[in-house]
């Protein structure tokens, strides 16, 4: 099976080294000196990782045969492909591989439906699920304790209990109190200033 690992982003400093969007909740098993990965475009790969380290947060790579920044440069925006066994399951419980959770319904506790996973983007603070709404919008829902209550991968679905606002709908109720309020205000000042016109 193959997955998509990581995506190479700008050119760091003058001797190859790249850095790297991390799409892998494993980076040190697939992202490793000596991983050879396949790459989209196929016509830039395949790559073989020389070194890596972290450097501000972020992965850098340099690549064999990569030496120096204008080559970096021109492998920018390539995607890094791996081999994954579709039965390899992480070591540690309750851990999942991206494959595992694309394409997951996501609903709320009461079985509401608020859409599909699409996409996982691995940031540096926590993970978030891009979920497309059935109307073709997206909404993002970190993937923590305290708002992912349930994956079921044998149901195929991911139950959540998000906080007030982080769904659009809540957003869409206050901004709708806010236009009543304003609109409530508007209306007093301007019987305030039809007042103050009835006494001049």
């Amino acid at each position: 099976m193959e997955l998509v690992v990581a995506r190479i982003g700008r050119a760091h400093g003058i001797k190859g080294e790249v850095t790297v969007e991390v799409r892998t909740d494993e980076p040190e098993l697939r992202l490793s000196p000596g991983a050879v990965l396949r790459t989209d475009p196929a016509s830039v790969g395949p790559l073989t990782i020389e070194t890596g380290r972290v450097h501000s947060g972020r992965l850098m790579l340099r690549f064999a045969g990569v030496k120096d920044r204008t080559a970096a440069e021109g492998l920018r925006n390539t995607l890094l492909i791996a081999d994954v066994d579709p039965t390899e399951l992480p070591e540690e419980e309750d851990e999942y591989y991206d494959h595992q959770l694309m394409d997951l319904d996501v609903v709320l506790e009461d079985g509401t439906e608020i859409g599909r996973i699409t996409e996982i983007s691995h940031l540096p603070s926590q993970d978030l699920f891009i979920v497309e709404r059935p109307d073709g919008s997206e909404v993002m829902i970190p993937f923590v304790e305290e708002i992912v209550a349930e994956i079921d991968l044998e149901g195929q679905r991911c139950v959540i209990t998000p906080p007030p606002g982080l769904i659009d709908d809540g957003a869409e109720i206050a901004s709708a109190r806010d236009a009543e309020a304003a609109d409530a205000a508007e209306a007093a000042t301007s019987a305030e200033a039809g007042k103050s016109g009835d006494d001049a």
